[in-house]
């Protein structure tokens, strides 16, 4: 079954200069781990909220704003999919990430076609 792992963080972790390299390098290791137990599909490390435009249309207008959907203070960072036996492994996956530690990742099943 696939899993969506939002990863959720306070974003000032990746830009410490004291715990970027350590954040960065478990990202990576982690990544390798599930790329090579073949449950990687794919993720990505995302621009930060400045970066983020916000859409919605409301009585057939679209309203584009800068930022995300709401202001929290861990915001979305990245996202792993992953492709993997049931429930429980994809939780015990999102446990191994740094965000579960400082922030929350959140785990979806994705819809299949």
């Amino acid at each position: 079954m696939k899993y969506l792992l939002l990863i959720a963080e306070d974003p000032t972790l990746r830009v410490d200069a004291t715990v970027a390299p350590a954040v960065t390098q478990a990202y990576a290791d982690f990544a390798e781990a599930i790329a090579a137990s073949g449950e990687l599909l794919g993720g990505e490390r995302l621009h930060g909220v400045d970066m983020a435009t916000s859409v919605r249309v409301r009585d057939g207008h679209t309203l584009a704003t800068d930022g995300p959907f709401a202001e929290t203070k861990e915001h979305l960072g990245g996202y792993f999919v992953v492709d993997v036996a049931d429930l429980d492994r994809a939780l015990e996956l999102a446990a191994q990430l740094p965000a579960a530690r400082t922030g929350a990742v959140e785990v979806r099943p994705i819809w299949s076609m």
